[in-house]
């Protein structure tokens, strides 16, 4: 069995939204950058695979070069970070789990200079031609409802059903104009240093 996550190919992702229902904000442009793995499913057409260790470990190199890459392409720090992955038809959702867990994590976190808070998440088995949407939150607090937000990637061809796609997401501030209150970032930074 290979014992690492193989890339076939990278793909990356720029958004950017000047105004939302007509109007911008005193923030400037709203940057979002996906970058994202193609890679061999180790597990594919294997059926049941009790110990997925082996991706577990092996994803902090992804991890690092997604989240290395995704702030070469933001061009500024990043405050808001999510992760997304798909599992081609030979493979169970299980496999891109054990893709995207802690250790896949915290590369990406110390990647883009840290953050503190839990990274959204979500994954899905899917042929080539998915759309999926990644969710975003603020970096360093869960509960800063600006910063709730995703990005939705189109992938042509990928995942092939031996395959898996692992990606990482940051944005350079919350959504424009948002108002529906909550913790601010300036309230988040206050509480975090008391």
């Amino acid at each position: 069995m290979n014992r690492q996550l193989v890339v076939r190919k990278t793909l990356s992702f720029i958004e950017e939204t000047h105004s939302a229902a007509g109007r911008g904000d005193d923030g400037g442009p709203l940057k979002k950058v996906a970058v994202c793995a193609v890679v061999a499913n180790p597990c594919a057409g294997q059926g049941y695979v009790a110990d997925l260790s082996h991706i577990v470990e092996t994803s902090f190199d992804i991890g690092t070069s997604l989240g290395a890459e995704a702030v070469r392409l933001l061009g500024e720090t990043p405050q808001s970070y999510g992760k997304a992955g798909l599992v081609g038809t030979n493979g169970e959702q299980e496999h891109i789990n054990a893709a995207l867990t802690s250790i896949f994590g915290n590369a990406f976190r110390d990647a883009i200079g840290g953050g503190k808070a839990w990274i959204t998440s979500v994954t899905k088995p899917s042929a080539a031609g998915a759309f999926i949407d990644v969710p975003l939150a603020y970096k360093d607090e869960i509960w800063v409802r600006s910063h709730y937000d995703a990005m939705t990637v189109h992938l042509p061809d990928a995942p092939h059903p031996d395959e898996m796609v692992v990606i990482a997401a940051v944005a350079n501030r919350g959504r424009l104009n948002a108002r529906v209150g909550g913790l601010t970032v300036a309230e988040a930074a206050t509480e975090a240093t008391a």
